[in-house]
């Protein structure tokens, strides 16, 4: 399998903790320079320096926050003012908090929405014509696997991934001839700082240890534990490379076979 991807420029969004660092990592490791975009300056710089640079990439970052979709913009404009090349779009960035969707207030939908759809919008409107430029493009939507089956308590994020796969599916058929692929990855439970925070708040509304609903949740797993965010970032790095240059508008969750349905 050709899964090189060494003189590829990648965008990984959300990628200074969680999963998004581990898919710059892991595209790092293959041999692209990584384009790390989160709002805090200090920490893209650490991770920045610990990305793998023994092939000639070039790492660099954006400073940009999500919850303001023109900043977003007026950023990766400027910045793609000066990077021509740009293989690989990873759109990562933080779920909307929990809570049932009766309960849900009109701003948390316009937020998530911002967040997760706007802000996909505006950099594959930025990158794809770099792409089709030189016949390759790999856009890559980490979302949930909630796509596939609504999780309980998390109505905004299960209304708002539903949209965004539905997005990706139709861009998919748009960007095919230009040798373009688009893919969701749907993450499991996976250990990050977003699962430890939904953990805690079962806790408090359920009175019960955090432990205990640790317990429950990976009984619902076969594989009997929470996916790594390495875990994560492989699938979604084959996604990325040449070999998977026929598999395009897919859901693929990684989820340790929780799903009930396909």
């Amino acid at each position: 399998m050709d899964l090189k991807i060494k003189e590829k420029r990648a965008i990984v969004c959300g990628s200074t903790q969680g999963i998004g660092r581990a898919i710059a990592l892991e595209l790092a490791l293959l041999g692209a320079s990584v384009t790390l975009v989160a709002r805090n300056e200090e920490k893209l710089k650490k991770v920045a320096e610990q990305l793998p640079a023994d092939k000639g990439q070039q790492h660099d970052y954006v400073v940009a926050d999500f919850d303001e979709p023109k900043k977003l913009k007026k950023a990766i404009d400027s910045y793609l003012a000066q990077e021509q090349n740009v293989h690989i779009l990873i759109n990562n960035t933080g779920g909307p908090a929990g809570g049932k969707i009766i309960d849900a207030k009109l701003d948390e939908f316009h937020a998530a929405f911002n967040r997760h759809l706007i802000c996909n919008q505006i950099l594959i409107q930025a990158v794809t014509p770099l792409m089709k430029q030189v016949g390759y493009g790999r856009i890559i939507n980490i979302i949930s696997t909630s796509v596939k089956a609504p999780l309980p308590g998390l109505g905004v994020s299960n209304t708002i991934r539903g949209a965004v796969a539905s997005w990706a599916k139709t861009l998919a058929t748009e960007l095919a001839p230009y040798g373009i692929t688009v893919n969701n990855v749907l993450p499991g439970a996976t250990s990050t700082a977003r699962l430890e925070s939904i953990i805690r708040s079962k806790a408090e509304k359920t009175d019960i240890t955090e432990e205990d609903v640790m317990k429950a949740m990976k009984k619902e797993i076969p594989a009997g534990r929470f996916a790594t965010p390495e875990e994560v970032a492989a699938a979604a790095a084959f996604l990325a490379t040449p070999a998977a240059a026929y598999i395009n508008g897919i859901n693929l969750p990684v989820d340790g076979g929780r799903l009930d349905c396909l």
